[in-house]
């Protein structure tokens, strides 16, 4: 696992190499996530990261709210456990993302 900058992130989103992936609540990722982020709020299981990720050899990277949080981290372990052998951490989370000016993609609520 190795941490990974917003310019680097914002590379590999243009040329859509990575599966990106926030490690916080559905409602944190509902009010602001950046975009093609899929929401993972528990460790991901071999299921789970199947779902996200079928191929082992994909880069993963898993952010959360900013440097104080540590659920991104625990993902990414999570994830090499399962045996991903590309799995990267954005550090500085949608804290570091909307101070640079960033866009984050809130999740329209319907009514049922």
């Amino acid at each position: 696992m190795m941490d990974i900058t917003r310019d680097e992130l914002v590379t590999l989103l243009r040329d859509g190499a990575i599966v990106l992936v926030e490690a916080l609540s559905e409602l944190h990722y509902n009010s602001g996530h950046i975009e093609t982020a899929v929401n993972l709020p528990q460790q991901p299981t071999a299921e789970t990261a199947a779902s996200i990720a079928p191929d082992l050899h994909t880069t993963l990277v898993t952010y959360c709210s900013g440097p104080a949080c540590t659920r991104s981290k625990a993902a990414a372990i999570a994830f090499e456990k399962l045996g991903y052998t590309d799995v990267r951490v954005y550090t500085g989370g949608k804290v570091d993302w909307y101070d640079a000016g960033l866009p984050l993609t809130m999740t329209e609520f319907t009514a049922a």
